[in-house]
């Protein structure tokens, strides 16, 4: 088997500074051997085959099952064609069946494609052209059958697999759906497709012989992870085998007070995206965990769920646990079973991680990656000591190089704001199809360049500052939205805020903040003024602030500027 890159050999403290206080019981020099991604699952069945591998909505499959799933299905995959490269999507909420479909293509030899289940019918149509993506997975629920039906008729996609969603719900359950919510269900034998459609019953039936693939962990693709598209044409990150098992490897290595066959992980992300298809879904295979799993998240239904399946281990996005702090009916809820939560995806406001741990007694620690490594970077100490406002150290292996973002080959100095540039053996091979978009986003010496901007400590903790493409440039200065979303957000009426830059006929840009208020309390543009005023410059004090019932968010949760930065930009200058 062939060995992972190893990152360059400057490993001491007078170069990498995390090392003078790196977490006790984990090791930064850990070499991690590259596996297929698959053996996450076959070593799960192996070390926990009789314990609970899913929980979803009440039905209970083990790892065991899981296993024998992935294997029966990889062979029916391999009888429909597909082999090793070939383009398999999936078009699904969180569910087993994304789990078992996720580990049988890549043992089929096959390369994932990760699909929004929220896509409009263009952005599908774009993502399946551009991955040539053959064969696309999906549920009976119209919601989801009816787009790929028209990527289907339009031509666009050769064939796709339907599976069936009552079968994934427990006995009582399945026949209460079929009659109450039928109407939510497709035909597929009655589409205009049918006869490029294969429904899973079929794909399994008989008893079809699994073709083991060799597969080369440093250079075969396990899954294209589209970027997120803010800033232009999504992209669609080539991860290897090996960035995806080594990246769960070392975020295993990063909590070893962890009870691997004991812990319960709710999945209350969606797997499609890079955070939770590591951080929730493979990181609890790899741990023999079980994964209490949500089709999406519904604040009322997690609140109850943490209450009764008592999961121990919740990675979340910071709006899912501003919500859970402002439910109205919070102190029903029990969620003291939490040992831990990991926050990512987007900053942790200071006020949300004191009030959570409070409420619960249980650590929020702050993580940082990106879709181009796999994701995770950075990750605060589980224990030990707790830095505010800091996205930890550099997990095993990654080195984290602050540059100058006007001439990437010089690093700064040590205390000032640089580009986060980043290697270890999680970063992506590049970017499919374009590679003079790959050349841009790597460093002459070949660190991965992310677009933002931090400092680092004396100990290797990491503090962002800002996105280098959300910065705002007010009469010359550099403002950082970060700053000020901190400050506002210490205001006790304040639930959410985002800030953007607008056109400003003066000052050429200047910040507007948008405030999503607590229920039940006020606060006015002159109330939010005064409460800035000890906390930053005059520079950096909004220009405009709006109310709003919500703000923009992505799938998975984050706020999102991109929609109000359209708004604004729509509207012209600001006089």
């Amino acid at each position: 088997m062939t060995e992972a890159k190893p990152v360059p050999a400057t490993a001491d403290a007078a170069v990498h500074v995390w090392l003078s206080a790196y977490p006790k019981g984990v090791d930064w020099h850990q070499r991690f051997e590259p596996q297929p991604l698959y053996r996450l699952v076959d070593d799960a069945r192996t070390a926990y085959g009789g314990r609970p591998a899913t929980n979803f909505l009440g039905k209970v499959m083990t790892y065991a099952e899981i296993g024998r799933s992935v294997d029966t299905v990889a062979a029916g995959l391999q009888r429909l064609g597909v082999g090793r490269g070939s383009k398999v999507g999936l078009f699904l909420p969180n569910s087993p069946t994304f789990i078992v479909y996720y580990f049988a293509i890549l043992k089929a030899g096959g390369t994932v494609v990760n699909y929004n289940p929220l896509y409009a019918n263009e952005e599908l149509e774009f993502q399946v052209r551009d991955s040539e993506t053959e064969l696309m997975v999906t549920l009976d629920l119209k919601i989801l059958f009816d787009k790929v039906e028209a990527l289907l008729v339009s031509g666009v996609l050769k064939q796709a697999v339907v599976c069936s969603f009552p079968a994934l719900l427990p006995t009582a359950k399945s026949v209460l759906y079929r009659l109450l919510k039928g109407k939510g269900l497709a035909s597929p034998k009655a589409s205009k497709a049918a006869d490029r459609l294969v429904m899973e019953v079929d794909l399994v039936a008989g008893t079809p012989q699994l073709a083991p693939i060799a597969v080369d962990p440093l250079e075969d693709i396990a899954v294209l992870q589209y970027t997120g598209g803010t800033t232009g044409t999504p992209k669609g990150a080539m991860l290897t085998h090996a960035n995806v098992y080594i990246n769960v490897q070392q975020s295993l290595a990063w909590v070893p007070q962890l009870e691997k066959g004991r812990e319960r992980v709710l999945g209350a992300l969606p797997f499609f995206h890079v955070f939770a298809m590591t951080g929730v879904m493979n990181f609890a295979i790899a741990a023999g965990a079980e994964i209490v799993i949500m089709p999406r998240f519904v604040l009322d239904d997690a609140m109850a769920l943490i209450t009764k399946t008592r999961p121990t281990v919740m990675p979340g996005v910071p709006t899912m646990f501003i919500a859970m702090l402002n439910h109205p009916k919070l102190k029903s809820f029990d969620l003291s079973s939490l040992k831990f939560c990991l926050s990512g995806g987007a900053p942790l406001l200071l006020e949300t991680k004191r009030s959570f741990e409070a409420l619960t007694g249980c650590k929020v620690v702050e993580a940082y990656g990106l879709s181009e490594s796999s994701p995770a970077v950075t990750i605060n100490p589980l224990d030990g000591p707790v830095k505010e406002l800091s996205i930890g150290q550099p997990i095993p292996g990654t080195i984290v190089s602050l540059r100058d973002p006007d001439d990437s080959a010089r690093e700064v100095p040590q205390g000032e704001k640089g580009e986060i540039c980043i290697t270890g053996p999680q970063v992506m091979k590049g970017y499919w199809k374009k590679p003079a978009e790959t050349a841009a986003q790597f460093t002459p010496d070949g660190y991965l360049r992310t677009g933002d901007v931090a400092t680092m400590d004396s100990e290797g903790f990491i503090y962002i500052v800002d996105r280098i493409k959300d910065l705002i440039i007010c009469s010359g200065y550099n403002v950082y939205p970060r700053n000020i979303e901190e400050a506002i957000s210490s205001h006790p009426a304040v639930e959410e805020v985002t800030v953007i830059g607008i056109k400003d006929a003066y000052r050429g840009e200047a910040p507007k903040a948008f405030i999503k208020l607590k229920a039940g309390t006020s606060a006015t543009n002159d109330d939010i003024l005064k409460h800035l005023e000890p906390k930053i410059s005059r520079i950096e004090m909004p220009a405009s602030i709006e109310f709003r019932d919500a703000l923009p968010k992505t799938l998975i949760g984050k706020l999102s500027k991109k929609e109000l930065k359209a708004e604004e930009a729509a509207k012209g200058a600001v006089g």
